[in-house]
């Protein structure tokens, strides 16, 4: 089949499509695929590290030329081309790998946390420290009340809120060890509940700091999501006692309305834990492209589904795994509702302008509502 695309009536019909969270009924399903700035350099033919920092000269520059392709296959121009003055930029705040010892550091050119504690005695001092920890002050840099009046002053920007972690099961495999959490999941299950509770602790207090700073609250500015493909290491009995405590305390705070955001990414093969976020009342997720829609749909009916479609396929390009995978997952949404086609995962450098286009032409042609 061809999937050429008018791509004026596609993106009026896309607007749409997101309403309600994904599940307004307008003309066709819900397309999420914006790009990365990391498919500048396998689109251009560029040299350079897709995950690493890059200057920001260059990343404009990057981007504008990307755009200029972007405008004239898809329509759209679809990365950022501008970035903040450099002196309006927040002094750098700690994150909840460091409340736990961790290290963040780039290693081939990709971020990683790496952890140093080794024993359950030295987890039990660390979460002693944890437990009693002066948030502001250790957050915070000795800077931060005249940076952040200047930076106001001169630009009428505050600091943003926290409202994201990377998740529990993630945070404590890298604090940790992933052989060594399991084991002390398996074995130590009260300190791996004080281990559980220490986490959600970290995260709450961290985001009541921010939200000062931010000059907002839980009901301004509600909703919290976290990132953690590691889940789907642990059983379900392991992670209602470790994991889901965690998200628990968090949407209780931050997101108890019936609509306001409580969000699960975790690109791995964790359907076995769907019956328990199916309690947490998700409003949306994303998944990995082993864990589909109509499974995801028995246990979380009205949470908006970010993309089943597989990273690889797109990244390689792959044309007839491009179509099936979105004509898969265009019958679901019409037939489940709340779809957001998209990748279950990251948009990796190599996924290409033209797969884009020609995800767009199957949906115009099968993701439609007759």
């Amino acid at each position: 089949m061809m999937f050429d695309v008018d791509i004026e009536q596609f993106w009026k019909d896309d607007a749409l499509a997101h309403k309600d969270n994904c599940f307004y009924e307008g003309p066709q399903i819900a397309f999420g695929i914006r790009m990365s700035d990391e498919c500048v350099y396998a689109e251009l033919g560029e040299d350079g590290h897709p995950w690493a920092p890059e200057a920001w000269a260059r990343r404009i520059d990057l981007n504008r030329r990307y755009n200029d392709r972007a405008e004239k296959i898809v329509g759209r121009r679809l990365l950022l081309e501008k970035h903040p003055p450099e002196d309006a930029q927040f002094p750098y705040v700690k994150r909840i790998g460091e409340v736990f010892g961790g290290i963040y550091h780039y290693h081939n050119n990709t971020e990683w946390l790496e952890g140093a504690i080794e024993d359950e005695a030295a987890l039990d001092l660390l979460l002693s420290q944890v437990e009693r920890l002066d948030y502001r002050g250790f957050m915070l840099p000795h800077n931060w009340e005249s940076e952040k009046r200047r930076i106001y002053e001169t630009y009428g920007l505050k600091p943003q809120a926290s409202r994201s972690i990377r998740g529990p099961v993630t945070l404590a495999a890298s604090i940790y060890g992933v052989e060594r959490l399991l084991f002390l999941l398996s074995d130590e299950p009260e300190l791996s509940a004080r281990f559980s509770r220490a986490i959600a602790h970290a995260a709450l207090q961290m985001a009541l700091v921010m939200d000062e700073e931010a000059g907002v609250t839980p009901g301004t500015n509600p909703g919290y999501s976290f990132n953690d493909d590691n889940c789907c290491l642990l059983s379900p009995d392991l992670y209602e006692l470790f994991g889901y405590p965690v998200l628990k305390t968090l949407f209780e705070h931050y997101s108890p309305g019936e609509n306001d955001p409580r969000y699960q990414h975790s690109d791995s093969a964790m359907g076995h834990l769907l019956p328990i976020l199916g309690r947490l009342r998700l409003t949306g997720v994303n998944f990995g492209p082993t864990v589909l829609t109509p499974e995801i749909r028995k246990y979380l009916p009205r949470a908006r589904i970010d993309g089943c479609i597989s990273p690889m396929t797109f990244m390689r390009n792959n044309r007839d795994r491009l179509v099936a995978e979105t004509r898969r997952d265009c019958a679901d949404g019409l037939a489940y509702g709340g779809l957001n086609i998209t990748t279950a995962g990251s948009i990796n450098n190599g996924s290409s302008l033209e797969s884009m286009r020609l995800m767009m032409g199957v949906i115009q042609q099968c993701g439609r509502r007759r």
